[in-house]
């Protein structure tokens, strides 16, 4: 390079710099939060539950990936809590009964499945939730269980399980004696032993017992069970501790996870439930000291995923086990018998909290979400709008509105809608399940949407329509010794550049051309085929727990170019990027290019880049060697050298998905496992997206081609919608200087005049109905300014300022006018597609300077919003489509809103005739005033007491020919009434509240309705003109004589400026 040249690409660096090389401060992005869309009818996993005691409609619930909830209403409707938190897996919630605004909340969860979600240590509120603040532990990462002393509150011990995927020394109990300001780790015993549950003496507090738990999770293997784990108690509020043993007749050799319960109203009874090479249920009669195997039948099938128990508040002997199921004992844990199967409620339970006094009430947490049962579990209500589900991949469809479909957690794979044409919001009924199992990935068909492949765990794939719900079984088979390894999160790709190319892997990359009915194997194995790392049928430890979890040496992400069918890019989940560049012929390693990729990192995805086709992006993660930094890399040349653009200190959680802009290569979104990022300078620099969208597990995104659109599938929160992204790849394209431009409007999508119906099932729905955000109504317009203009008295300016706005038609008519408020930074509002409107009787006049009401919708046709800001104007164009549905007939549509509009006219006379009433009563109030006043002689006065009284009469039967007399009483709708028959009139042109544009030409039983009330109107104007042209201006005449404050005058009343 020359040093010209040098000198050249050295100004292009500082340039950028300037330009795009920032972080963008979110708090210059108004009303640009995403929509929270649900879907909550699947909801996810529960983990924690506590609730205020003295007010028990008062619950808080911790979830898995999704915060903390409570609700005041006993379940009815919920708030988050825990938005505020840079981190959203919750694995313990206690509140402290005395003084119940102080709430205690243990991040990361204490249920170490494949898919479990980490966190950052203790949180504590002192003010009911509505703040937090940090009390420490945070590399503990997963903590199972809170108490709080219930005599000494600034006494608090803390189960820490600590990270299933690395020995740590940060795990344990940990107790504080100074309310959080410091903490002793109070029992350890080796790196790999955590503790798990953990129980309090309801009589005696300083009694405390803790299962110290021995596990450790490998990315193809998980144990169960060691010389670590055993059964603790402490009679000395946790300082000192003594481990139960065989010798106290609990069971000999090594133990796993055990779940503890004292019973409440005798807690010498206490019951364990104990893994060991013989897993039975314990109960000791002394408190703990000694201990009798109760049983081992019914009483549970994986103990690393759910072991806990629970003592009936009242009844010693009856014991709820909680496990896929739900048993419960009566006879003090000799038998059981099944409570809640799958039939009714979600299995795989988690929390069962029983209300102390009150056993009816029980409270189930669930993978599936939360029920409550009032009856002892006879009946229960699931809580229906809790949207926390747990969305392994995402993706769209082109309908309009297009659909998402995505794949959760235990809880199957579902298609629902963007956004609805209907009143109600996104509601629940509106998500179709499609699959069940766990949910992952879905493919719908280019040539054909009807069709779509959706799977369950470990590549059980499977063709379906999504019309009649016909299902073909398309997993890939290999005939011989080789059995083909499919990741518990298979991966499968659809050609960009072939629709009807379909991609599955398994350690080998499939291909099918047939819809999966055939398949062709065009790869050698492109894992590391480690044997000892292919020991799944050995996995549990002292349970086995062999469900395809922790199948390993697999395929994990496909991503053909959308440049040439030849390049296809692949990655695996022991550390392997693949590449062909020749339609899977040749493959070529290129992962030992990437520089500081740790080895056998796991590769969550590859991008294979619509702009270059050498060029790809690579997420990779870590934690499951307890490495948690974030892992993001571009090529440019196939492989051949890598750039890192996640680093820790910037980007917060190890990195899980990636979606580079369809249109501008220099915007960038990164989803971490607490939030979402994004940048517009190509990776240089990242911003942490904060307005509306919480620190949640960012599983997957994608990017709607049409409508612009950024979705997004939280493992934690449901679905996200960022409506139409263009603002932010304007910034890209041209820099943060747009920023700082007096006034810019961006680009935006096109609107649909679309007509809504009414919600489906239910018009009043309460407040436990669940409605996710819908889309506004019209078109998005985003702008931002860069300064406020106008000032305070203080000289400040002030925080938010007014925008004139104008809408012009395709002839550069103006034909809608608004004022919206705007703050510095950018800025977002909708246009509801209608033009001016008109004032109707009854309403004041606008103060000067007031934009006219909205009215009648627009036709079908392209227009120009124009923005003006003190001096300042900009615009931008917006293509309006009539409803998709719809035949519509636009010549026709023009016909009947010109002629409304000529109606209006008549109707906004009319309204200021009964302005010009109403005024006229209050001058006649004034003027009699002054005359009863100032007027001394009796005559004078009386004869004008008479003609105001006349006056008076003659304006209350004008103006009850238009309305109802104003002392009524009661319902009174008179259809003689002139406002009556204006409103009549008026609907033939707005038959229904819901968003209704005309699609056709005014009709004949229209027009003759509209004619007759124009009929009325003018012969009423007629009226009125008449009265103030003759008996007020008497009055006027007689009341001017006497030299008095003069009335004001009247003109005569015309229609459209006759």
């Amino acid at each position: 390079m020359g040093f010209r040249s040098l000198l050249t690409f050295l100004a292009w660096i500082f340039f950028s710099s300037i330009l795009w090389g920032q972080q963008l401060d979110m708090s210059l992005f108004h009303n640009l939060e995403p929509r929270s869309i649900g879907p909550a009818g699947m909801s996810g996993r529960v983990t924690a539950i506590d609730v205020c005691q003295k007010e028990p409609d008062i619950l808080y619930v911790g979830t898995a990936s999704g915060g903390l909830w409570r609700s005041e209403g006993g379940g009815v409707s919920w708030t988050p809590l825990f938005d505020s938190v840079d981190v959203l897996s919750i694995g313990a919630v206690a509140v402290q009964q005395d003084n119940p605004d102080v709430i205690w909340v243990g991040t990361g969860e204490g249920n170490p499945r494949n898919s479990m979600s980490s966190g950052a240590g203790v949180y504590k509120s002192i003010d009911g939730g509505r703040s937090w603040q940090y009390m420490g532990l945070e590399k503990t990462r997963n903590i199972h269980r809170i108490i709080i002393h219930p005599r000494n509150p600034d006494i608090v011990l803390v189960a820490a399980l600590g990270t299933a995927w690395g020995d740590t020394y940060e795990r344990g109990v940990y107790r504080t004696t100074d309310g959080g300001r410091s903490w002793e780790k109070v029992l350890f015993v080796n790196p790999r032993t955590g503790a798990a549950d953990m129980d309090m003496d309801p009589e005696n507090p300083n009694k405390i017992f803790v299962n110290m738990w021995e596990y450790r999770r490998w990315p193809w293997f998980f144990e169960s069970g060691g010389k670590g784990s055993g059964l603790y108690v402490s009679l000395d509020a946790g300082k000192t501790w003594t481990k139960r043993t065989h010798k106290d007749g609990l069971p000999e050799g090594e133990l796993g996870k055990i779940g503890i319960a004292i019973a409440p109203s005798n807690p010498k009874i206490v019951y364990a439930l104990v893994e060991a090479k013989k897993t039975a249920l314990y109960r000791s009669e002394d408190g703990g000291f000694t201990w009798k195997k109760r049983t081992d039948r019914n009483i549970g099938d994986r103990p690393f995923y759910y072991a806990d128990i629970a003592v009936d508040p009242q009844n010693e002997n009856r014991l709820y086990n909680i496990y896929s199921n739900v048993s419960v004992s009566e006879d003090g844990g000799k038998t059981f018998k099944t409570l809640l199967g799958w039939d009714n409620i979600h299995g795989d339970h988690h929390y069962w909290w029983i209300h102390p006094s009150d056993p009816d009430f029980i409270i189930d947490g669930n993978d599936g979400g939360l029920a409550i049962s009032r009856d002892r579990g006879k009946s229960w209500r699931f809580v229906e709008n809790l949207p926390v589900g747990q969305f392994y991949h995402i993706t769209v469809d082109l309908d309009t509105p297009y659909n998402i479909y995505g794949g959760m957690q235990d809880n199957g794979t579902w298609r629902g809608p963007s956004q609805v044409w209907q009143i109600g919001g996104i509601r629940n009924a509106y998500w179709q399940e499609i699959g069940f199992g766990d949910g992952f990935d879905v493919v719908v068909s280019k040539e054909n949407p009807r069709y779509a492949w959706l799977m369950w765990q470990g590549g059980s794939l499977f063709r379906t329509d999504l019309e009649t719900g016909a299902k073909e079984w398309v997993k890939p088979y290999l005939k011989g010794k080789v059995r083909l390894r499919f990741n518990w999160n298979a991966a499968i790709a659809q050609s960009p550049v072939e629709p009807n190319t379909l991609f599955f892997g398994s350690q080998f990359l499939h291909k099918s051309t047939d819809g999966g009915r055939n398949w062709q194997i065009i790869s050698p194995d492109l894992t590391t085929n480690d044997p000892t790392k292919l020991r799944q049928k050995e996995s549990g430890g002292l349970t086995y727990d062999v469900t395809g979890a922790e199948n390993y040496c697999s395929i994990t992400t496909i991503s053909p170019s959308p440049r040439t069918r030849e390049v296809i890019w692949v990655g695996t989940d022991d550390g392997h990027v693949q590449l062909t560049q020749d339609a899977g012929r040749t493959w070529t390693k290129v992962s030992d290019n990437i520089p500081d990729l740790p080895k056998g990192a796991w590769i969550t995805q590859v991008h294979a880049s619509r702009y270059k086709s050498g060029e790809a992006y690579v997420v990779a993660n870590n934690y499951r060697q307890n490495d948690w930094a974030p892992y993001l890399y571009r090529t440019r040349n196939f492989g051949k050298s890598w750039e890192r653009l996640a680093w820790p200190g910037v980007i917060d959680g190890y990195c899980l998905s990636f979606a580079q802009d369809r249109y501008e290569p220099r915007l960038l979104f990164l989803g971490t496992e607490h939030g979402l990022y994004f940048s517009i300078d190509e990776g240089q620099t990242w911003t942490k997206w904060t307005p509306g969208y919480p620190s949640v597990s960012t599983m997957d995104m994608v990017l709607h081609p049409r409508e612009q659109d950024l979705v997004i599938g939280t493992f934690g929160r449901a679905v996200y919608v960022f409506d139409d992204i263009r603002y932010l790849r304007g910034l890209a394209q041209l820099g943060t200087s747009l920023l700082r431009k007096p006034l810019f409007v961006y680009p935006c999508s096109d609107a649909y005049l679309a007509h809504y119906k009414q919600g489906a099932g239910t018009r009043f729905t309460g407040n436990a109905y669940f409605r996710g955000d819908n889309k506004p109504y019209g078109a998005l317009i985003t702008f931002s300014i860069a300064d406020i203009l106008n000032k305070d008295k203080d000289g400040k300016p002030l925080e938010a300022d007014s925008i004139d706005v104008v809408v012009l038609d395709q002839g550069g008519r103006e034909v809608r006018h608004m004022r919206i408020t705007a703050k510095k930074g950018l800025n977002r509002f909708s246009w509801n597609l209608r033009a001016d409107g008109f004032r109707f009787p009854g309403s004041p006049r606008p103060k000067p300077g007031a934009k006219p009401r909205a009215g009648h919708f627009v036709p079908p046709g392209e227009y120009t919003v124009k923005l003006k800001y003190g001096k300042f104007e900009d615009f931008v164009k917006v293509q309006v489509h009539p409803d998709p549905r719809m035949e519509i007939d636009e010549e026709g549509v023009v016909a009947l809103y010109s002629y409304q509009d000529e109606f209006g006219q008549y109707v906004e006379a009319l309204a200021e005739a009964i302005n010009q009433l109403d005024d006229a009563k209050k001058y006649l109030k004034t003027s009699m005033k002054l005359v009863n006043e100032q007027v001394d002689d009796k005559k004078t006065k009386e004869k004008m007491q008479n003609l105001a009284k006349d006056l008076r009469k003659q304006i209350k039967d004008l103006r009850e020919e238009v309305f109802p007399p104003e002392d009524i009483q009661g319902i009174y709708r008179n259809p003689d009434l002139l406002i009556s028959e204006v409103y009549e009139a008026n609907t033939y042109f707005n038959p229904a509240g819901e968003p209704n544009p005309a699609t056709a030409g005014p009709s004949p039983t229209l027009i003759e309705r509209v004619e007759t009330a124009k009929v009325r109107i003018r012969s009423f104007l007629e009226e009125i003109n008449g009265f103030f042209a003759n008996d007020w201006a008497q009055f006027e005449e007689a009341f001017n004589a006497l030299e008095l404050r003069p009335t004001g005058t009247f003109e005569p009343v015309r229609v459209g400026g006759e």
